[in-house]
């Protein structure tokens, strides 16, 4: 059997590299990454390859004036732009925030590692066999071990995951299996801009959309202040096939369906903040989306998966702002200070630009399996 997994919003699914500043030049509205080893086997016939290393040495980004002509001659592959305007956000950004994320490649091509996959399925299939009961149970269990000056382990909720996925050896998910995909074409790849976007309260449930920048959070009327984020993904449209087994159908079934209700309660909390911050490119993101999802049958599923599609993406619980999932994730450093707002939790998202506007969450795909 095969699975063919569709891009439905931009998506990246890397493998923890990105570009340096230094590894790229800027130049008619692509990103052209430069071969190295070309350059340096060039250089070293001549004089100059003294003064190119010095500059990568020294340089936050490559002078185009002396070394743009390596932009056109010596670029490994080019990555376009989403949106040509995008470039001149991206002229006026620090270097430091022009670290680009790369898709998950190999000397072929991109590709989707299976566990992208596998980890969304799963996720989805815990958030369908939790309740309140469960978080509650856990809860009560991290304050009693604190109570008893037990430190409290880093990973909560493995126990309870286990609890209805099963232990190792026999878990639900040892049912299925996914292989990394095939390869797909550089092609379908593009430069996407993104900023955080955040909510400001304005009263008693009333919220008004924010940006964040290294200063702070800013009001709508001041993006371009707002902080910019680049990162390589795969266009909607893009596709990757990998082989796919199941010990039966009536499994692939459970799992589809555990995912698909997981989907439609994460587009629920999407669409409302979209009501709140007024993003109505966002909104009719999310309708799409919607759509999309009571057509998929059920050997297709939706996956949030990959880079920038939040904690909601990863997190098995529907509603953050119950008492038992405060008193755990009061328990992790990170979301401490969020909390004490009081502003809905998570309040942030990443979103994904296109011609200009604040359009898509990234990650959405169409997971389907035929023989």
């Amino acid at each position: 059997m095969k699975y063919r997994v569709t891009c439905l919003t931009p998506t990246l699914v890397g493998d923890g590299d990105q570009l340096a500043p230094i590894d790229y030049m800027v130049w008619k509205d692509h990103v052209n990454v430069l071969d190295q080893h070309r350059i340096f086997k060039l250089l070293s016939k001549g004089p100059r390859l003294e003064g190119y290393l010095q500059q990568l040495k020294k340089a936050e980004k490559l002078d185009f004036a002396s070394w743009g002509g390596f932009a056109q001659n010596f670029a490994g592959r080019r990555i376009a732009f989403e949106d040509a305007n995008a470039v001149k956000v991206w002229e006026r950004t620090p270097a430091q925030q022009l670290f680009i994320p790369t898709f998950a490649s190999s000397p072929t091509g991109p590709f989707l590692p299976a566990t992208s996959i596998k980890g969304a399925l799963r996720t989805g299939s815990v958030f369908d066999r939790w309740s309140e009961a469960s978080l509650k149970e856990l809860a009560n269990r991290v304050q009693a071990e604190e109570a008893e000056g037990r430190r409290v382990p880093r990973n909560l909720a493995s126990k309870a995951e286990d609890s209805v996925l099963g232990a190792a050896g026999k878990s639900i998910m040892r049912k299925v299996s996914a292989g990394d995909s095939g390869t797909a074409g550089h092609g379908g790849m593009k430069v996407y801009l993104l900023r955080t976007s955040t909510l400001i309260a304005k009263g008693e449930g009333k919220y008004e959309l924010g940006w964040k920048s290294l200063r702070g959070t800013v009001d709508a009327r001041r993006l371009d202040d707002a902080t910019p984020t680049f990162a390589e993904m795969a266009a909607p449209g893009t596709a990757f096939e990998g082989v796919w087994s199941e010990a039966s159908e009536k499994d692939r079934t459970k799992l589809f369906q555990a995912a698909n209700r997981y989907a439609s309660a994460q587009l629920a909390r999407h669409k409302q903040y979209a009501q709140w911050t007024g993003l109505a490119p966002l909104a009719a993101t999310i309708d799409g989306l919607e759509a999309k999802l009571k057509a998929a049958g059920e050997n297709a599923c939706l996956l949030s998966i990959g880079w920038g599609g939040g904690l909601l993406s990863k997190l098995a619980v529907e509603d953050t702002a119950s008492p038992s999932f405060k008193t755990l994730a009061k328990r992790v450093t990170l979301y401490q200070r969020a909390l004490q707002t009081g502003l809905p939790f998570p309040k942030t998202r990443r979103i994904v630009f296109q011609g200009g506007k604040a359009a898509q969450i990234p990650g959405w795909v169409l997971l389907e399996v035929t023989p």
